[in-house]
């Protein structure tokens, strides 16, 4: 491929991200699935989101995170789930869509709808979830073709790289260590080695590979979940948080469905009808309403 020697679009996102990694610390990242939860997200403080893949086809297919969701559908979602928000947001580009022209366009995409990031990663097309059974990876040299291409985009439209690897689980964790570094060395941004077993394994490669690593605390997976100051113990610069709020959210609306079918109060499940307004931005858009109103007399 040959060099794009233009100067990239402006992203101010990307440079946001490139800010908030600089300082050195532990960066806790709930991930969102649409709109609403990213506007949450940022409501609670929160600095920082990325549009889980897995979240996001539960939420807007309602079905599981195989492959089913299309490119165009998932910048659709990304859209969607940017308008609210004044923070950073990274996107799931999955395995890119195709050949690495294919991957080229996803990275620029994602840039272009204004996203702070997008992940590529290393699994077989249709690709799974981390944690769930029938997940493998391509050889090597596609592997690296494809955050080649990525880094590629990059250099005409900003936006940070997050470089994953599912190589553990299929062939060991040296293999997976081994795209990590060079995964880096083509120029990713940020690495993820996903599905470590142990908290000995999660130290090995914070130590191993050079760069901002991503640790996936995914409740219920294979990876221990461990508390945030241990994670920034271990050298990690970004503690993902997937399904936290789906399965929050999943779990909430079953117990509200299951009294409301038996005939029993919901209300104990309930925001405040005040505060619902107020989160969703009611209040705000009245003031902003009213203060337009007030000018124009």
């Amino acid at each position: 491929m040959g060099l794009n020697m233009s100067l990239p679009t402006k992203n101010p996102m990307a440079d946001r991200l490139r800010g908030l990694l600089a300082q050195g610390k532990l960066l806790k990242m709930p991930c969102c699935f649409d709109a609403l939860s990213a506007k949450l997200i940022e409501q609670a403080g929160f600095e920082l989101t990325f549009l889980s893949g897995f979240s996001a086809s539960a939420s807007r297919l309602g079905e599981p995170d195989t492959g089913l969701m299309s490119y165009g559908e998932v910048l659709d979602q990304a859209r969607n789930a940017m308008q609210p928000l004044t923070i950073p947001m990274m996107a799931d580009g999955d395995t890119g869509y195709g050949n690495p022209m294919n991957v080229m366009r996803t990275v620029s995409g994602f840039a272009r709808a204004g996203c702070a990031a997008v992940m590529i990663e290393d699994q077989v097309a249709p690709k799974r979830c981390g944690h769930t059974e029938g997940k493998s990876v391509v050889d090597r040299n596609e592997a690296l073709e494809r955050i080649q291409a990525a880094v590629e985009a990059r250099s005409s439209d900003d936006i940070l790289i997050l470089a994953r690897t599912d190589a553990r689980r299929e062939r060991g964790l040296d293999e997976a260590l081994y795209r990590a570094e060079a995964f880096a060395k083509i120029g990713a941004d940020i690495l993820f080695v996903e599905e470590p077993y142990t908290r000995d394994e999660m130290a090995a490669i914070c130590q191993s590979v050079d760069g901002h690593h991503m640790a996936n605390m995914l409740e219920g997976g294979q990876t221990p979940i461990l508390p945030p100051d241990d994670l920034e113990e271990l050298g990690f610069s970004i503690a993902a948080y997937p399904l936290t709020l789906l399965s929050a959210a999943m779990k909430a609306m079953n117990a509200t469905l299951s009294d409301l079918a038996a005939g029993r109060d919901t209300q104990r499940h309930l925001l405040d009808f005040a505060d619902l307004r107020t989160q969703i931005g009611f209040d705000d858009y009245h003031r902003r309403a009213n203060a337009l109103r007030d000018r124009s007399v």
